[in-house]
């Protein structure tokens, strides 16, 4: 599968940062990671954090899957609100799962500290507005939902969104003090190079074929000839992964996004906020490292790899009319036009945990629009699998919950 279309803007700011050899011997170790985009990488990290020997191996160049593609928009918010959300799994569990992805946030800053990162990771404030006034019933009840769930966060006017904010279109919404935002793409370069220098193994261009288990471990066989026996399977493979479940279990969705040329003096008064709307499909903004304005939407069912980017023009269109229509006092000059695929579950939740037609194997799969900081999470998921133990969202995350 075609995880994104032309070249993401991350891929041609970065170029090629490291390349890995492919695996033709065979090998053992203790952990195999499949995938090596920022989940697998921060799986990889976590399991060299604890000791084990560690693989990596991807089917592509490393971090060429949809991790070049996203707008690495850091969030607690789950694409479902949380209200929604505590009637449809719990109150307890929902805000567990708030805050644990608000958590996520500030150890992804300890990891950029530890690996001393040049990703661009920044914390920034969460501006979630409502773009009709329909919408500011349901906004007001997220905003009491958020507040007595303890997050700090404030109601702003619609007058304040005007000559604060200066946005148009915009009636009333929360601001949060929790959110960041980084360059997911050289953050996982990053990561894999920090953890290679600690004894982590990477093979690009290596793809699993297939996976025999016996009773000494699992027997990996791959498309170059070469074989790798592991105890344990980590597959953070993304949206690859409704090509290897039977049950349908994600929807895939097509999203599309343009960054402006650069222009820092024009920008400069977001660098320190995240944007998005209460619009179906919702858009979501923010500002790069390097001065430039990222538009994100127009998002709708994921066909396949043509189809979606035969529509590259006319969503790239329409991002930058919206854009022009909330924020009429700036100008935007489209450089980079691109789309990605991304899952969209029943919940908003991601699914972390164990799958019965998989032996010895874990899964960490994102998805939703929060998907880098439920990776986060579930690297600590990971660490208490491989102990035999079990996190306290597991159950929320698993497979046929």
């Amino acid at each position: 599968m075609d995880l994104k279309s032309n070249e993401p803007f991350w891929l041609i700011k970065n170029g090629l940062i490291e390349s890995y050899p492919s695996l033709y011997d065979e090998i053992s170790c203790d952990v195999l990671v499949v995938g090596s985009g920022i989940t697998g990488s921060l799986a990889a990290h976590q399991c060299v954090e604890d000791g084990y020997h560690t693989v990596l191996i991807d089917k592509r160049e490393v971090v060429n899957g949809s991790s070049s593609a996203t707008t690495s928009m850091l969030q607690y918010e789950v694409d479902v609100p949380l209200y929604e959300l505590q009637e449809l799994i719990g109150k307890e569990a929902a805000i567990a799962s708030y805050h644990a992805c608000g958590e996520s946030i500030l150890k992804l800053q300890k990891i950029c500290k530890q690996i001393k990162s040049q990703a661009g990771f920044k914390r920034k404030q969460s501006l979630y507005f409502a773009s009709r006034k329909s919408d500011l019933a349901w906004l007001s009840k997220e905003y009491d939902a958020r507040k007595n769930a303890g997050f700090a966060v404030q109601w702003i006017d619609e007058e304040t969104l005007a000559k604060t904010y200066h946005l148009n279109y915009a009636y009333g919404g929360i601001l949060s003090d929790l959110g960041a935002s980084v360059d997911a793409f050289n953050l996982a370069h990053e990561l894999l190079f920090f953890n290679v220098q600690r004894g982590l193994k990477v093979f690009d261009k290596t793809h699993l074929t297939g996976v025999i288990s016996k009773k000494d471990g699992e027997y990996v066989s791959l498309q170059t000839g070469g074989k790798i026996k592991a105890k344990k399977i980590i597959y953070c493979v993304g949206f690859e992964s409704a090509n290897m479940i039977k049950e349908k279990f994600v929807n895939l969705l097509s999203t599309y996004a343009i960054v402006s040329e650069i222009n820092p003096s024009m920008y400069a008064s977001y660098d320190d906020l995240l944007l998005w709307n209460t619009s179906d499909p919702y858009l979501y903004m923010r500002t790069t490292d390097d001065g430039r304005f990222l538009i994100g939407g127009e998002d709708e069912e994921f066909h396949n790899p043509v189809k979606r980017d035969e529509l590259l023009a006319k969503k790239g269109e329409k991002l930058e009319k919206s854009f022009l229509k909330v924020f009429q006092n700036l100008e935007f000059r489209t450089d980079f036009t691109w789309a990605g695929t991304f899952g969209s579950t029943k919940d908003g939740l991601p699914y972390i945990g164990e799958h019965r037609d998989f032996k010895n194997s874990y899964f960490v799969l994102g998805f939703g629009g929060n998907g880098i900081t439920f990776s986060v999470t579930g690297m600590d998921m990971l660490s208490l699998w491989l102990e035999g133990k079990q996190h306290e969202l597991s159950p929320y995350f698993a497979f046929g919950r």
